[in-house]
């Protein structure tokens, strides 16, 4: 990965394991795997966010379920295929991990920096209290011609902002990236409950 390809997907994110390692796939005889990380926000709660790590970074035999993690990489997506639709998957994808022995400044445990490009109309909402809400999906160049689209929600002031953005604009975001539960309904009689991960806007800028 080229330097420039980091700077414009980079997050740090540190937090407990709280799962075992799941294997995804292999690329070249290296083997990837899925683990989940709770992460602590400023309130009292937490966002459970998953990694994919190669095994030659860790030890993915090992139960590290409790142990404390560095991770900085990438916020990585792909179009996973489920019946005739497809679902966009997101994790962060590891190119470093320490491991540390406690942590105490809870306001550098999840930080995350995108340079793209709009590839949607922004959707803009107010919630019943008032308060402005603009979803933004951001293309996000890689490597090779690929691209990672991640979907990110602001508010406020920068959701006014963001709303007045057409598609192709060029922006700057900063944030973390949350974990948000929420009901999907399959058919009439079912539902399911699922998680979404997005970048939760604290900073946005126009790069035009």
């Amino acid at each position: 990965m080229s330097e420039k390809g980091m700077e414009n997907n980079r997050v740090t994110v540190i937090g407990t394991i709280v799962s075992e390692f799941v294997f995804s796939h292999a690329v070249y005889g290296e083997g990837f795997y899925l683990v989940e990380l709770s992460v602590n926000r400023l309130s009292e709660q937490a966002d459970v966010i998953p990694l994919m790590i190669s095994e030659r970074l860790i030890d993915v035999s090992a139960d590290l379920r409790g142990c404390t993690i560095e991770a900085t990489g990438q916020f990585r997506s792909y179009n996973r295929h489920e019946g005739t639709k497809n679902r966009l998957v997101l994790s962060v994808f590891v190119r470093e991990v320490t491991f540390l022995e406690e942590f105490t400044d809870y306001t550098k445990t999840n930080q995350i920096f995108l340079d793209g490009y709009i590839c949607k109309e922004p959707i803009y909402r107010k919630t019943p209290l008032g308060r402005e809400i603009a979803d933004l999906l951001v293309a996000v160049n890689r490597p090779y011609g690929k691209s990672d689209y991640i979907p990110c929600i602001s508010w406020g002031r920068n959701a006014r902002f963001a709303s007045g953005f057409t598609v192709g604009t060029r922006v700057l975001i900063w944030g973390r990236v949350q974990s948000r539960e929420y009901t999907k309904k399959l058919n009439e009689t079912e539902c399911e409950k699922r998680t979404a991960y997005e970048v939760s806007v604290s900073k946005l800028e126009c790069a035009e």
